[in-house]
């Protein structure tokens, strides 16, 4: 299957990240290379591309799509949470720009046998990178029900959570639970009719939970957001991308502490705690994809594009 995924907020991206020629520029998550492809194309003499995915499959594709630009462009198989120790490999200390895309891809989304989606009876996978050894089938089947149970109240945000576990410890007691289809009609049968005759599955929040937990999605983000800003140079942008309320949470604070870190209480005349603004948000609020964008490609309706500057 061609890997196929279009680039959500593409123009503003490039627009806010503000590319100079000579630039270098990551892209954490690269996926196909559709907002990367467009970073080379504004790159002159001395520009340099690092792309960063854990996604096999995205490496492969975002390679070929590169391929014209391959003088100025490092690709390499990781987490961007291990940005700074791929740059340190790579001799680099600082950049001018950062993206990252959150969330799953298009291709994975529609790839059946990677288990990412409901639409489908495919093994419970999930994994973006499938070099790593926990699975969806692994957590469905050998959490306890407290430990299922937190993952789909704290990362799907789902208020039948607490059913939904103990209906899948219920149902593995009978047989392994070993496809999206399987876990799928045990969520439909956790949830009311009257619920889930408002309309949307019944088991998105349910899979979004599972595939947060199974890639580790929060963890590195969290941990990595302040480490990135350190990498970029003065005036050097960060575009984070996010697709639902949990990473967007972790985005604002994270770009609201780095801009202000002062600890001292309200009433002080003046700083004590030493702690310096290391930028500044571009963004007050997010950018959100346009009418056009939203109809054109749907699954870019969640997208929030956050941006902080260096100083």
């Amino acid at each position: 299957m061609e890997f196929n995924h279009k680039s959500v907020l593409l123009d503003e991206v490039i627009k806010y990240l503000d590319i100079k020629p000579g630039g270098i520029y990551v892209d954490g998550t690269l996926g196909g290379a559709g907002h990367g492809s467009v970073v080379c194309s504004k790159l002159g003499e001395g520009g340099r591309f690092v792309g960063m995915d854990q996604d096999g499959d995205a490496i492969a594709a975002s390679r070929k799509k590169l391929e014209p630009y391959k003088d100025r462009v490092n690709i390499v198989r990781s987490n961007y949470s291990d940005m700074t120790d791929v740059l340190h490999d790579l001799g680099i200390e600082k950049v001018d720009g950062i993206t990252l895309d959150l969330g799953v891809s298009s291709f994975q989304l529609d790839t059946i046998q990677r288990g990412f989606s409901y639409r489908w009876d495919a093994p419970l996978d999930m994994r973006m990178d499938d070099r790593q050894e926990l699975t969806a089938e692994k957590i469905v089947n050998e959490y306890s029900e407290r430990e299922l149970f937190h993952v789909i109240r704290n990362y799907g945000e789902d208020k039948f959570a607490k059913n939904i576990a103990k209906n899948i410890v219920l149902a593995r007691q009978e047989k392994t639970i070993k496809t999206t289809g399987e876990l799928a009609d045990i969520i439909s049968c956790s949830i009311p009719m009257k619920i889930k005759k408002q309309g949307g599955h019944p088991a998105k929040r349910t899979f979004q939970a599972i595939r947060i937990e199974v890639n580790h999605e929060l963890e590195a983000l969290e941990r990595s957001i302040s480490s990135m800003i350190d990498l970029l140079n003065t005036g050097g942008r960060f575009c984070i991308i996010t697709f639902h309320s949990l990473e967007d949470r972790i985005v604002k604070k994270a770009f609201r502490e780095a801009q202000d870190p002062c600890t001292c209480p309200p009433d002080f005349p003046v700083c004590v705690c030493g702690k310096k603004s290391r930028g500044r948000q571009i963004t007050r609020k997010p950018v959100l994809p346009s009418e056009e964008e939203m109809r054109r490609n749907p699954r870019s309706k969640s997208a929030k594009l956050r941006v902080f500057e260096h100083i």
